[in-house]
């Protein structure tokens, strides 16, 4: 059997660094030109299914990439949201002050910094991967027109899901519908409105060829079904939404029951099943619809790190009495374990009040998802003071529950003071002693209790109430929060139960940014701020002094505003004050990228410098 491999060739890296590099072009002695070291180029590569299924891994290695590592991009889409802000407290340069820190030219991709830059770049590097396949399809030899349109299919898919990122993170952006086979400098921004319907039209024909039955890892039916529907609904077209929706889950019932080895654990639930790595490898796992592989016992692998980004750094926690008061080496007392049992964080993402105590109201007392159960949330207060120099001096305080210092200062408090859903979070290290990284696990991309709520949502755009409770509710029965009757339904209902649900899974920033989109495309008034929004005015006035505070340009700003507990109400330590603008539900097109592209135009983000150079975008062909 042939070894798949991607191979690094001008059709891929040269081409993408902003995104487009200007040709750097030397001599021209026929000695110089560069030879392949393989014979895994293009031309023997791209062949047949083999060869195209290595660039299709290709993307689903950036999928990886998004959700693991240190400084996980992912996280960027949480803290420029409502469930959490940066916490990492100790440096100046991480995303607080964002009127400071979100420019073009600012460092943006670096985990000390923001990642948002790394979406601009692995975004196009991904689309330009799926291009790879999507124009060299009718050049290779298939066993059947069936594996081709698979391909093709798969393809599309992944070409999708990285433009529907873009255009909620950069708004309108250059659009590439066909390889790149040399590094170009002359392109212009696409209005995101036509790229969105070209991604219908691909997406349309995609759910009707690619297969439900496929690998783990890789693009099914119901994966390309579950992104239409957002992009469907992102246009208008909520019956389509709600048709493909109702097709998912017939196929892809939720799993009620519990399921796996953890079911025999005690201390755990539902919740903690579903969210297992063991159910993510569980073949009888209806509910996931598409998921980025890791095998927790291969070894080399890249390790999560969810405890340690998602969890509060404690190590700084000291007793009441001052003292030093936590370890985490192995000669503390097994009943005073804190590694093994919840893992060691350092608290760049910090959840708001929002997530960790306001979502969960009184409907959600009995919610296995929520802040009440405490086998799934837990807190710094459930860990203990396990120094071995403690009980050697005879201190009182080793062996009890850590305290919260009323001193403690407003870096600390920020930073190591916080609860988290443990069930999502925990993930075991069996390859390691020191677990506090969290070790390799499968993730989920979709799941069809999204599919559910975005059913859901596509019903309350509707104007039917009635039946968007009855969405919701099946995932919320199955939680075990009271249902909602069609008088619970408003934005604020959908979005809260986004927030229950899809910790760590949604990027809840452009979910955010969607959902404001649609406010200001179909004028609904928006029942929760009781105001509307309109296209011409979605992020603000710009110019100078762009950074602005006025509500009523988009529903990011007004939603980000009122539920966060930090952004714009005065909380700053040391290093900087929590502060963001209309403007930032879009984000900065990289100036590298844009002083680059000589000899074409694309355009900034009003609000941020350069945006006055702006052209109108242009309008994508469908075919």
């Amino acid at each position: 059997m042939k070894a798949i491999r991607y191979i690094e060739t001008p059709t891929c890296a040269r081409i993408i660094a902003g995104i487009f590099l200007v040709s750097l072009n030397g001599c021209s002695d026929a000695w110089l030109e560069p030879r392949p070291l393989s014979f895994y180029t293009p031309e023997n590569t791209y062949v047949d299914a083999e060869g195209f299924d290595a660039a299709l891994a290709a993307c689903e290695k950036i999928m990886f990439t998004e959700y693991n590592g240190d400084g996980m991009p992912a996280l960027t889409e949480m803290v420029l949201s409502d469930i959490a802000v940066e916490g990492t407290t100790d440096k100046a340069g991480p995303q607080m002050d964002i009127d400071k820190s979100l420019l073009p030219d600012a460092n943006l991709n670096s985990p000390d910094f923001t990642r948002v830059g790394w979406y601009w770049t692995n975004g196009y590097k991904a689309i330009q991967y799926a291009n790879i396949v999507i124009s060299r399809i009718d050049q290779a030899t298939f066993s059947s027109a069936a594996e081709r349109d698979r391909i093709l299919g798969q393809a599309y898919f992944h070409r999708a899901y990285w433009y529907y990122k873009l255009v909620h993170q950069f708004g309108d952006i250059p659009f590439l519908d066909e390889e790149v086979a040399d590094p170009k400098t002359d392109y212009y921004s696409t209005d995101r409105w036509s790229i969105l319907s070209r991604l219908k039209k691909d997406l349309d024909w995609a759910y009707e060829q690619v297969p439900d039955a496929v690998h783990r890892g890789r693009v099914s039916k119901s994966a390309c079904g579950t992104l239409l529907m957002k992009i469907d609904i992102s246009l208008g077209f909520f019956d389509d939404a709600i048709r493909i929706g109702e097709q998912i889950v017939a196929a892809h019932p939720l799993m009620t029951s519990r399921f796996t080895a953890n079911r025999t654990k005690p201390g755990t639930n539902l919740m903690h099943d579903l969210h297992s790595v063991e159910a993510k490898l569980d073949v009888s796992n209806t509910e996931g619809l598409m998921y980025i592989v890791s095998y927790p016992n291969a070894q080399g692998s890249a390790r999560s790190q969810l405890c340690r980004q998602l969890l509060p750094r404690i190590v700084g926690v000291n007793t009441p009495d001052g003292f030093a008061g936590i370890v985490f080496t192995s000669n503390v007392e097994p009943q005073y374990e804190i590694n093994s049992v919840y893992g060691r964080g350092i608290g760049r993402a910090r959840s708001t009040n929002y997530y960790q105590y306001t979502v969960w109201t009184d409907k959600e007392k009995e919610d296995m998802r929520g802040v009440h159960n405490r086998d799934s949330w837990k807190s710094p207060a459930d860990m203990w003071y396990n120094d071995p120099a403690l009980k050697s001096r005879g201190n009182s305080y080793y062996g009890q529950h850590l305290i919260k210092n009323p001193a403690m200062s407003v870096e600390d408090s920020i930073r190591a003071w916080y609860q988290w859903p443990h069930f999502k979070t925990f993930v075991p290290d069996p390859l390691s002693a020191d677990w506090n990284w969290g070790g390799e696990t499968p993730m989920y991309i979709y799941r069809s209790a999204e599919v559910y709520l975005l059913m859901g949502e596509a019903y309350y755009w509707k104007g039917a109430n009635g039946q968007a409770a009855e969405m919701l509710n099946v995932v919320r029965r199955r939680a075990g929060a009271v249902p909602y009757t069609a008088a619970d339904i408003s934005i604020g209902a959908i979005v809260d139960e986004r927030a229950r649900e899809l910790y760590f899974e949604e990027n809840r920033h452009i979910e955010l940014t969607r959902i404001a989109y649609t406010f200001a495309k179909t004028g609904k008034t928006c029942e929760y701020f009781g105001r509307s929004y309109s296209l011409n005015t979605i992020s603000g006035p710009g110019g100078t002094g762009a950074n602005i505070k006025q509500e009523g340009y988009n529903f990011y700003y007004d939603w980000v505003t009122a539920k966060s507990n930090f952004y714009n109400k005065g909380v700053a330590h040391r290093w900087a004050e929590y502060k963001i603008s209309v403007h930032h539900m879009l984000w900065p097109v990289p100036a590298a990228a844009i002083n680059a592209n000589t000899k074409g135009i694309i355009n900034q983000n009003i609000g941020y410098p350069g945006a006055e150079h702006n052209v109108p975008p242009l309008q994508m062909p469908t075919e």
